[in-house]
C-alpha cells in the first residue's frame, strides 16, 4: 500500500483540488491586475523539542535588527538606572510636590484647617506641673514687698479754667511704713524729702488685691532737705506689712542688693530689681558743704524709685533710695541713704519735725579753693595739706564765745583731721550732740592753736 495515498478517499482528494485550483486561479488573477513588489523570502527559525508539536509562528515581512548583525556579535543592550535611585529620586520629587502644593490646597478649601484640639482619644498627661521657685530673694521681696508704698505729691491747678482750684499730681515716689502702732491705730512711712517738697498735700497709696492700691491721706511729721529724708503718718487700718532696719554696717561690696520701688509711677508699682553692692560706703557732697555717707549699687534706681527700700538677702532694709543724689545719665549707679545714718534722722523728725543740729556759727571755705597767693599770705605751713578757712564768725555764737576770727584755719576736731568744710560738719553731726564741747586746732598767722568751745543747736 502506497503511503502517500489519502486515507479519506481518492473523491474527497479529487474535490480538493479542484477547489484549490479553483482559489489559486482567482487569486492569480486578482494578483495581476495590481503591480507586485519584490518577493523576498523570510527566514523562519523555529526551536522545537523532541516530540513536541510544532506551532506556526506568525509571518514576518521584515528582518530584525538583531537578525542583519553578525551572528557571531551579540546583541547590545542600553544601560540600566538601578532601581533603588529610581526609588529615592521619586520619593523627593513626590515629596516636594506635595509641600508646594499643600498650601494652595489649603487656601483653595479643599483641605481644612485643624481645629486645634486633641481627638477624644487621645490619651496625654493628664495632671500639669508648676515648679515653685523659692530662694533669698524670693523670700526677701515677699517680706518685705507690701510694705513699700506709693506716693503722690498733690499741688493745686495753676489751670486758668479750673474751677475752684482743683488739685493735680506733681510728683511721684516710694515710701517705707517703718512703724505701726496698735494703740493709735497709726503707721509711720520713710521717704525722701524731694518726693513730697511744695506738696498741697500727700497721699500715700497702699497695696490691695489684685494688684490694686488704696489711697490714703498722709500727714508730714518732719522733712530735712539736707539728708533728704522725710516722715509721713498715716491711718493703719489697712497696713499689713512693716519693714526692719538691718545693720548697714555690716554690708560687703560684693553682696546681692534688692531695689524695691515704683518707677515711673504707680503704674509700675512695686517694682523689684537685683544687683549686688558696688560700694558699702561712699561719700557724696550734697551742696551748701555738707556730705553724707552713702551705699553705691548697680540695681536699677529710676525715677520714682525714690524712697524705696534696698534690701540685703535677709530681707531687711539696709538703705533708702534717692534719685536726688544720684549720677544721671549713668546705667548702673545709684546710691541709697545707709539705714544706720537714717534712722537717728528718722527719729529726730519724728520728735523734732526737723533734725536738731550742732553748730559752730562760721561760714567757710576749703582751703584746696584758694589761691597760692593766700596760702602764702595766711603764712600756712607746707606741712599742712588740708582744712577750712573761716570766711566769717557770728556774733553770739559758740565760735565768736571761743575767740575764733576770720582768716583762722581749723584743720582738726578733737585731734581728728578734717580736710575740708564737708568732712567738718559730717563730724559734728554724725559725732557730736548739743551741749557737747568740742577742742578745735587750727592756724592763725602760722601759729598753730586750740580752743574748746560748748556747741550749740543751729537756728535753721
Amino acid at each position: 500500500m502506497n503511503n502517500n495515498q489519502d486515507p479519506f478517499g481518492s473523491q474527497f482528494s479529487e474535490e480538493n483540488k479542484m477547489n484549490s485550483n479553483h482559489e489559486n486561479h482567482e487569486t492569480n488573477k486578482t494578483h495581476e491586475n495590481q503591480p507586485q513588489p519584490p518577493r523576498q523570502e523570510p527566514e523562519v527559525f523555529y526551536q522545537t523539542r523532541p516530540n513536541e508539536p510544532v506551532t506556526p509562528q506568525p509571518f514576518i515581512t521584515s528582518r530584525p535588527e538583531y537578525m542583519s548583525m553578525d551572528y557571531n556579535e551579540p546583541p547590545k543592550h542600553k544601560k540600566r538606572t538601578p532601581t533603588w535611585v529610581t526609588a529615592i529620586a521619586s520619593a523627593v520629587v513626590g515629596g516636594l510636590i506635595v509641600l508646594a502644593c499643600t498650601p494652595l490646597l489649603f487656601r483653595a478649601g479643599i483641605i481644612p484647617y485643624g481645629s486645634g484640639t486633641l481627638d477624644s482619644s487621645y490619651s496625654g498627661p493628664s495632671k500639669s506641673t508648676s515648679v515653685q521657685v523659692n530662694s533669698n530673694i524670693t523670700e526677701a521681696v515677699a517680706k518685705v514687698q507690701n510694705a513699700v508704698v506709693g506716693i503722690d505729691n498733690i499741688a493745686k491747678s495753676d489751670d486758668f479754667f479750673s474751677s475752684g482750684g482743683e488739685n493735680r499730681k506733681q510728683g511721684t515716689g516710694s515710701g517705707i511704713i517703718f512703724e505701726k502702732n496698735k494703740d493709735t491705730n497709726k503707721a509711720l512711712v520713710a521717704t525722701n524729702y524731694h518726693v513730697i517738697a511744695d506738696n498741697q498735700s500727700v497721699q500715700v497709696n497702699l497695696p490691695a488685691e489684685k494688684g490694686k492700691s488704696k489711697p490714703v491721706t498722709a500727714k508730714v511729721l518732719g522733712t530735712d532737705p539736707i539728708t533728704d529724708l522725710a516722715v509721713l503718718e498715716i491711718d493703719a487700718t489697712n497696713v499689713t506689712t512693716v519693714a526692719d532696719f538691718g545693720n548697714s554696717d555690716a554690708v560687703k561690696a560684693g553682696e546681692p542688693a534688692i531695689a524695691i520701688g515704683n518707677p515711673l509711677g504707680p503704674q509700675f508699682s512695686q517694682s523689684v530689681t537685683v544687683g549686688v553692692i558696688s560700694s558699702a560706703k561712699r561719700t557724696i557732697d550734697l551742696g551748701k558743704g555738707i556730705s553724707t555717707d552713702v551705699i553705691q549699687t548697680d540695681a536699677a534706681i529710676n525715677p520714682g524709685n525714690s524712697g524705696g527700700a534696698l534690701l540685703n538677702a535677709a530681707g531687711q532694709v539696709i538703705g533708702i533710695n534717692s534719685l536726688k543724689i544720684a549720677e544721671q545719665g549713668v546705667e548702673g549707679l545709684g546710691f541709697a541713704i545707709p539705714s544706720n545714718e537714717a534712722r537717728p534722722l528718722l527719729n529726730a523728725l519724728i520728735k523734732h519735725g526737723k533734725v536738731p543740729r550742732p553748730y559752730l556759727g562760721v561760714e567757710l571755705i576749703d582751703l584746696d579753693k584758694i589761691s597760692p597767693a593766700i596760702w602764702k599770705e595766711l603764712r600756712i605751713p607746707n606741712e599742712v595739706d588740708g582744712g577750712a578757712i573761716i570766711k566769717s564768725v557770728s556774733n553770739g555764737t559758740p565760735a565768736s564765745k571761743a575767740g575764733l576770727q576770720s582768716r583762722d584755719l581749723i584743720t582738726a576736731l578733737d585731734d581728728q583731721a578734717v580736710i575740708n568744710g564737708s568732712e567738718l560738719r559730717s563730724f559734728l553731726y554724725k559725732k557730736k550732740q548739743i551741749g557737747e564741747q568740742v577742742k578745735i586746732t587750727y592756724y592763725r598767722n602760722g601759729q598753730k592753736q586750740t580752743a574748746t568751745l560748748t556747741l550749740e543747736r543751729s537756728p535753721q
